[in-house]
């Protein structure tokens, strides 16, 4: 059977699966559909988490990122495995056995004022709107390649899903989705990476086979530090990027897993605060799966892409190049007229996304009007690198299609959290909390649906007006969680004289530096100004990293205006005490 076909009876039987669920776990409650009524087990909540974490940009974009930047890319690895570390120690137990729907709910009754909850509600949405973007761009580009439909009509039929079980179940619904929805994803990660490993190290495990031998006797990673020194590429286990900002990127990311609300949520959906640590645990190991697989996918597609369009004649150029060129994420400038692929240091176009003429080239090729004065003249869209591996591996039409539905699995499943936190930051922290505290909980419930239905709408027209590729909108938005929420939920933690004043402040101040710098540094994201140069950038941080100045400047000015300011009431110094005391220790210093 093609491709096609098999696409579309993998992601029918998935799609299918999804939609029982949400119908056999129908919401009844503002608590099942806020957060699953509590009674989740650990197991389950592990796997969910794990999904909902692992977005379009863990099983898209990552791998192909590291596959262009090398060494460097392993700020991902390193700081989205070691914010778990941190979420599991210093945030799940505390904020479970504080009791509370959403990180606003949180942050508004510890700092006792609805200016704080509103705030956290506005950086809520900040945040979940910047993460979703790139999860429903992943959803149109898994649809434009493999089902053969427009990229905008995937995305529409990416919001119908969505739309389907979170608006019925809510969190109960989209944790169980979540479930199924891991199984698949991990799955579909991991099957092509063992067919590769297998066909060009002779080892089936890929993080063994990555640093294994190929055919010759030389180390895989060996030959591709040759292939890249040949074109004039850095070497590709070389870092180009300071110290400095891969220090900053890496805490950025941790601190800004600590500080996701879609992620946080998850810990208030298990009965006990023991659970709310076992399930973090177990979800950093389902994560662990598939985080030490990437580097080894890399590396396979890296070697794959180079051995196969490098110098090559365009007219011996196999189907699934071509096919990819259609979609607009891949594309071939003949600068020099020779009919080959020269694909060398440099960027093959002037701008980052190509620009198609109507005409076809005279090898046939798609035509692109932006190209640049570069020797280079291949552009590839990182974000097909995990998409287009199986294919360019020749592995076979199952397994293709396989990935295009684990690539759904993950992007919908992160959509579909993200939503949620946008829908109950609404009806539970805007509406019930402060615009109407006497509303009934069937009105809720009604509010919290229209309020996804809303968000769904937006997230849509981002994924038709996509900012950028998926990992990079993605490490902004840790950024941005960095930047406003971790210093404000850590503090509120740890630190009994923190008031509403020094948390209002430093969540601003966080949040709006962190926007400026995005909106002047980062290209794409924000469309009405000329990105400045990297010689500009602030201490030498890129925008990915800045999120850990931002985070230090909120905790500075947290610190500094609550010691200015009155101290917290009493009780609310008490609640905070009592948080920190782990459940059963006042029994047991009884005896």
């Amino acid at each position: 059977m093609s491709v096609q076909t098999w696409t579309w009876i993998l992601v029918g039987i998935t799609f299918t699966l999804y939609f029982g669920i949400a119908i056999w776990a129908r919401a009844g409650s503002t608590k099942e559909f806020y957060v699953a009524g509590g009674g989740v087990s650990p197991l389950a909540n592990g796997m969910a988490t794990a999904a909902d974490w692992m977005s379009a940009a863990s099983f898209i974009s990552m791998a192909g990122l590291i596959s262009f930047m090398g060494y460097d890319g392993s700020v991902f690895l390193m700081g989205w495995t070691g914010g778990y570390v941190l979420l599991a120690l210093l945030l799940a137990p505390y904020l479970r056995k504080f009791g509370k729907f959403t990180v606003p709910d949180f942050i508004g009754d510890r700092y006792y004022s609805n200016t704080a909850r509103t705030v956290a509600v506005i950086c809520a949405l900040i945040v979940s709107f910047t993460y979703v973007a790139g999860q429903m761009r992943g959803v149109g580009i898994v649809f434009s390649q493999f089902l053969q439909v427009d990229i905008n009509i995937g995305v529409i039929i990416g919001m119908t899903v969505v739309l389907i079980f979170a608006f019925l179940g809510g969190m109960k619904g989209i944790t169980y989705t979540q479930v199924a929805q891991y199984c698949v994803l991990i799955f579909a990660f991991m099957v092509p990476a063992f067919f590769i490993s297998m066909q060009m190290t002779g080892n089936i495990i890929p993080q063994i086979g990555m640093g294994g031998k190929v055919e010759g006797g030389a180390f895989l990673l060996d030959k591709l530090d040759t292939l890249h020194t040949q074109l004039g590429f850095n070497e590709y286990t070389s870092g180009t990027k300071s110290t400095w900002d891969v220090f900053a990127i890496t805490l950025a990311l941790m601190v800004g897993t600590a500080g996701l609300p879609h992620v946080i949520v998850r810990f208030f959906t298990v009965p006990k605060v023991k659970d709310a640590r076992k399930s973090a645990g177990l979800a950093l190991l389902f994560i662990a799966i598939l985080y030490t697989t990437a580097p080894a996918i890399a590396v396979f597609s890296r070697t794959n892409l180079i051995e196969t369009v490098s110098n090559k004649d365009y007219q011996e150029i196999p189907a699934w190049f071509k096919n990819w060129e259609d979609t607009g994420l891949i594309a071939w400038a003949d600068k020099n007229g020779d009919g080959k692929i020269q694909y060398v240091a440099g960027s093959a176009l002037d701008g980052k996304k190509p620009v198609f003429t109507e005409a076809r080239g005279t090898n046939g090729e798609r035509l692109i009007s932006n190209a640049s004065t570069a020797e280079n003249e291949l552009y590839v869209d990182r974000d097909i690198m995990v998409l287009a591996n199986p294919e360019i591996a020749k592995l076979p039409n199952w397994v293709i299609a396989l990935v295009a539905a684990g690539g759904l699995a993950a992007a919908l499943s992160t959509a579909a959290g993200l939503l949620l936190v946008i829908s109950t930051s609404i009806s539970h922290d805007l509406i019930k909390k402060q615009l109407k505290p006497n509303i009934s909980e069937k009105g809720e419930l009604l509010a919290a649906r229209i309020a996804i239905l809303v968000a769904i709408i937006i997230a849509g027209l981002f994924g038709i007006y996509p900012p950028g590729f998926v990992a990079a909108v993605v490490a902004l938005a840790f950024g941005l969680a960095a930047a406003s929420f971790f210093p404000a939920i850590i503090l509120g933690i740890f630190d009994k004289r923190m008031n509403k004043e020094g948390a209002i402040a430093g969540m601003i101040v966080g949040i709006v530096l962190m926007l400026f710098y995005m909106i002047r540094y980062k290209t794409g994201l924000i469309w009405v100004m000329d990105p400045l140069p990297k010689s500009e950038w602030w201490f030498g941080t890129s925008p990915e990293g800045f999120g850990t100045i931002a985070m230090i400047v909120n905790v500075v000015v947290s610190l500094v205006v609550s010691r200015l300011t009155a101290a917290p009431p009493q009780d609310v110094q008490d609640m905070v005490e009592n948080i920190r005391i782990p459940s059963g220790a006042g029994e047991a210093s009884a005896h």
